[in-house]
């Protein structure tokens, strides 16, 4: 890509667990970054965007919040590429339809609305997810899910599976919005982000994997059969397929998937030292395999689970989540 593809690009949401990522792989390839958070003045909750590398001269940090119309347009004004991965966050809640199914949807429209502000944007890259292709009761076991697989959006309402269908009504009206606003859309969908946090505070996700190390079981209990993928390899999945010209549609990013049980066994074994639990209820769900050829069709390579964990564990010990106490005598 030419330099001047690289001189400015915006990524929502910036202070999140994946977004920092995206923010600290932008930086390292010479971008120019407008992060948009709810609070640029909160110093503590973004001082670890402000230590990364050339963020002191490439790296702006603007308010903005998915659920005020018009709120991104200044961010996304000055740019030429943008990724959205904002999000609700996932927690328990009362009323789902307001707490994320409408923050999801709505605020998707409002930063592509912005988007169709900009004659600049070449092209927008959205953050979905893997639960967007994988929950639904009609499909083969034997035969991979590739991005041509939807979640069953009513399977989703009837399981109450919240966080799935918000991901995925957001991605339809995206792909909508985008083929009638002539905006080029590529979306991506992670599977089980694993890795180290560069947030000081963990996400659901990474306090779930905290958990599961310490030998708690009930914030796992429920993950059964399910894909896996180094933090890194999907923050420089989202800049490949910004970059790479030839890119279109959605991509899988996934490394691994493993049942449950495989995963403990494998976690027991290399992390010997660690309470992990044992023993998990089996539940009954339905194998799939993911089909990434589409993503390795560009040259992307995927780091191996023990990567994944390896990097994982180690920031736990030395953001002091894990500590000598932690471990088995």
């Amino acid at each position: 890509m030419d330099q001047e593809a690289k001189d400015r690009v915006c990524v929502t949401g910036a202070s999140g667990y994946l977004a920092s990522w995206l923010v600290k792989r932008l930086l390292l390839e010479g971008y120019h970054v407008t992060g948009t958070v709810r609070d640029p003045g909160n110093e503590k909750k973004l001082a670890h965007l402000w230590k990364l590398e050339g963020a002191k001269e490439r790296l702006r940090l603007v308010k903005a919040d998915l659920m005020e119309d018009g709120s991104f347009d200044d961010a996304i004004m000055e740019c030429h590429g943008v990724f959205h991965t904002a999000s609700p966050v996932l927690k328990p809640f009362s009323d789902p339809q307001e707490e994320i199914l409408k923050p999801a949807i709505e605020g998707t429209l409002n930063v592509l609305r912005s988007c169709r502000k900009n004659p600049s944007i070449r092209r927008v890259v959205i953050t979905s997810s893997s639960s967007t292709v994988r929950i639904r009761d009609d499909f083969d076991p034997k035969v991979p899910l590739d991005e041509s697989s939807w979640t069953s959006v009513e399977l989703c309402q009837s399981l109450q599976i919240w966080y799935a269908l918000s991901k995925t009504l957001a991605e339809q009206a995206a792909w909508k919005f985008c083929h009638d606003n002539g905006i080029d859309l590529v979306t991506v969908l992670p599977a089980f982000l694993i890795g180290p946090s560069l947030p000081p505070d963990l996400c659901s996700t990474a306090s779930d994997v905290l958990g599961l190390l310490k030998g708690e079981t009930e914030k796992f209990q429920w993950h059964g059969r399910m894909g896996y993928v180094h933090i890194d390899d999907v923050a420089r999945s989202h800049i490949l397929v910004y970059e790479h010209k030839a890119a279109h549609g959605r991509y899988i990013c996934s490394s691994t998937i493993v049942d449950l049980e495989e995963l403990i066994s494998f976690l027991s074994t290399r992390y010997a030292s660690l309470p992990i639990p044992k023993r998990f209820e089996k539940l009954n769900r339905l194998h799939y395999d993911f089909d990434t050829s589409k993503i390795k069709s560009l040259g992307f390579e995927f780091k191996p689970l023990e990567e994944m964990f390896d990097d994982c564990v180690a920031s736990f010990f030395e953001q002091g989540y894990l500590s000598a106490s932690t471990v088995k005598p």
